[in-house]
């Protein structure tokens, strides 16, 4: 069965940066575009950003431009976020998902996603 696991959330203070992981097994992993969301309570999950099957493509969002970095690696089945210059409004519970190509931007077009982490930045 297809899994998604992601890791590497917490606290943080504002301009802090923090590194989140998405594990994944039970799928081909470079078939699949990847992608991170996130959703802040009482709001709708929102993109943040995509990396291509191969990973030599990505995008974010430009409420994270040059603050966050996606990247992953195929030979470990795994999807990463660097994410740099936190701010408060980053809070939220990342998702990473799984899906049939790239700059996929909404949940809807995703086949598989994870149970979520939660980041928290403190100012």
């Amino acid at each position: 069965q297809v899994q998604l696991v992601e890791s590497g959330g917490g606290l943080v203070q504002a301009g802090g940066s923090l590194r989140l992981s998405c594990a994944t097994s039970g799928l081909t992993f470079s078939w699949f575009g990847m992608g991170w969301f996130r959703q802040a309570p009482g709001k709708e999950r929102e993109f943040v950003a995509s990396v291509s099957k191969s990973g030599t493509s990505t995008i974010v969002a430009d409420s994270v431009k040059g603050r966050f970095t996606i990247s992953r690696d195929n030979a470990k089945n795994t999807v990463y976020l660097q994410m740099n210059s936190l701010k408060p409004e980053d809070t939220g519970v990342y998702y990473c998902a799984a899906g049939w190509s790239f700059n996929l931007r909404s949940p809807s077009q995703y086949n598989y996603w994870g149970q979520g982490t939660q980041v928290t930045c403190s100012s």
